[in-house]
């Protein structure tokens, strides 16, 4: 696409970055066993009941960065669970993209008793201006190896989450955001 659009070096700088984000992520992985990665469900929706099963374009993120996926649906796209089904599942780690259900899970009744949602590792996923792990399939899915590893393996991950995200905002949108901007987008 570079090529056709005549900015070739861009677009070799993208490539690379990309591939060396994926490659430090590979690297890091490679020192962590199977039985070590996390279980993670991956909730959508204002109840966290909608996921996205381990072969969902929707749950890309989640397996390359080496987490289990809990959900164990016969949809190769999203389905409807309900929270008991996540009891069973009992999930090291709860990602939510939804605001309210994150901010909120901690009161509802039906999720009480969840190891995530018992030991506070019910993270919100960042969406600006493209969603990290979901919505739309875009280059912000970079952001997320990088956001989720540091969330998954935070003594594993390289370098510091907020530097790395403004690197990431700076190459791909053009200014750096600045510290209060990169916190307020981590959710901290």
């Amino acid at each position: 696409m570079a090529g056709a659009l005549g900015v070739p070096e861009r677009g070799e700088a993208l490539a690379r970055y990309a591939e060396t984000t994926l490659a430090d992520l590979d690297a890091m992985l490679a020192g962590i066993p199977e039985t070590a990665r996390p279980r993670v469900y991956f909730a959508r929706g204002p109840e966290g009941t909608e996921t996205a099963g381990p072969r969902s374009i929707n749950a890309e993120v989640i397996a390359r960065v080496g987490a289990r996926n809990v959900a164990q649906t016969d949809s190769d796209g999203l389905a409807n669970v309900s929270p008991e089904q996540v009891q069973a599942w009992a999930p090291d780690v709860i990602i939510a993209v939804d605001p309210d259900f994150a901010a909120n899970v901690a009161t509802m009744p039906e999720w009480q008793g969840i190891p995530a949602v018992a030991q506070g590792r019910v993270y919100l996923a960042p969406a600006a201006p493209f969603g990290f792990i979901d919505a739309p399939p875009s280059v912000n899915r970079l952001a997320g190896v990088i956001w989720l590893s540091h969330k998954l393996y935070p003594q594993a991950a390289k370098g510091d989450l907020h530097g790395r995200i403004a690197d990431f905002y700076e190459l791909f949108y053009g200014p750096r955001p600045d510290t209060a901007a990169v916190s307020a987008l981590l959710g901290d």
